[in-house]
Parts: structure tokens; sequence; C-alpha cells
């Protein structure tokens, strides 16, 4: 099945003083273009980047690339609201590839096993890339999870629906610390690009 890729931009990146954290570099781009550009390598169709409170900037940075640009109004009303807006851009017949743009030192392997697990395992619904037991993103849906993101509340968490999908919750465990790396702070951010430029280049422990 066609996987499409839903790009999530759309925070005001409070902790770091209001600049976007989709324009963070990560090598020698920002961090929502390397994730646009392995989005676009793992054929992801159509690739939709959800922009709020930087619409402007965010925009601009991705200007040239193959992406659908979607607003959310309701940004400040939560990430789910943001999600929802981004889903609703999606044809309903797609996998989706959703991915904050907060975790942009993923190996573009673990998109490649994603992929691949899900195209084997008929069964599941939701597949969750983990490291050392710890989950994190990019995560892949069925369509069957469609109905139940859109029906959330804006401000309720998304991984509130996971009881109810129970064994149909798919955890993949993967050699890529990348999936973990959340760079929501200043810290956060230098720990994770210190990390990922002493990997580059490592053998890849994925399974």
């Amino acid at each position: 099945m066609t996987v499409g890729a839903l790009v999530l931009s759309a925070g005001a990146s409070s902790r770091f003083g209001g600049f976007p954290k989709a324009l963070l570099a990560a090598g020698d781009d920002t961090g929502v273009r390397r994730i646009v550009g392995l989005c676009a390598e793992a054929e992801c169709d159509p690739i939709v980047v959800v922009v709020g409170a930087h619409k402007g900037p965010v925009a601009h940075a991705v200007r040239d690339l193959p992406v659908t640009l979607v607003e959310a109004e309701d940004w400040w009303e939560g990430r789910t609201a943001s999600v929802q807006a981004g889903l609703r851009a999606l044809p309903d017949d797609r996998d989706i590839l959703f991915w904050p743009v907060d975790h942009p030192f993923v190996d573009p392997r673990t998109v490649g096993l994603l992929r691949h697990v899900a195209a084997t395992d008929l069964l599941a619904v939701w597949f969750i890339p983990t490291y050392k037991g710890e989950g994190g993103h990019p995560v892949l849906w069925r369509p069957a999870v469609r109905g139940d993101l859109l029906e959330l509340r804006p401000d309720a968490p998304i991984r509130s629906l996971m009881p109810e999908f129970g064994p149909q919750v798919r955890r993949i465990e993967v050699g890529d610390p990348g999936v973990v790396a959340n760079v929501d702070t200043p810290e956060a951010y230098e720990a994770a690009l210190d990390d990922w430029r002493e990997r580059e280049g490592r053998p890849w422990t994925g399974n």
C-alpha cells in the first residue's frame, strides 16, 4: 500500500524561546528538510507538512520540496488538533507515516524497516519503533486508526488511543537512538546532535 507522510511542525517551540524547531540544523540541512527528504526517499505520497505558529518560516524552508502545506489554524488547542488537520489532507486509503519535526535524527533505514514490517504484518494497525524499550517516532498508522484519531479531543494525547487497539499495536525494537531523540529543549537538541554526529558512518544495528 502507498504510504502518505504527515510531518508535524505546528507548535510554538516555546522551550526554544520561539525559534522554530523545524529550522534547527541537522547536518547540512534543517530538521524539517531532512525529514521531508527521508519521506521522499521512502516514496511517501503525498507528503503533508502541517504548519501553525511558525507558518511563514517553515513554509519558506520547504518551498522547493515536494510537499503539501496544511495550516492548522487551531494548533494552539493541542498537538492532536494539528495532527487532525494533516489527516484531513491525506487520502483515507493510505497508511500514514507520522513524523513530528522534533525527531530529526532518525536513521533512514528505520523508515525502511517500519515499512517492511507493516508490509508483512497484516494484523497490526499501529507500528512504533522502540529503542531500548522506549517508544519513539516516526510511527506508522493503518487507515483503520484514522477515524479514532479524528474523533479525539484536540487536546487529548494520541497515545490515549493505544489501549483501544491492544495487540494491534506492534512495537519494533531498533538500534536507532534517533527514534527517541526528542529535541524539545536546547539541551536535548545539542545532546541528540552530538550523538548523531558520533554514530554517522557506523554499522547500523537495527533489527
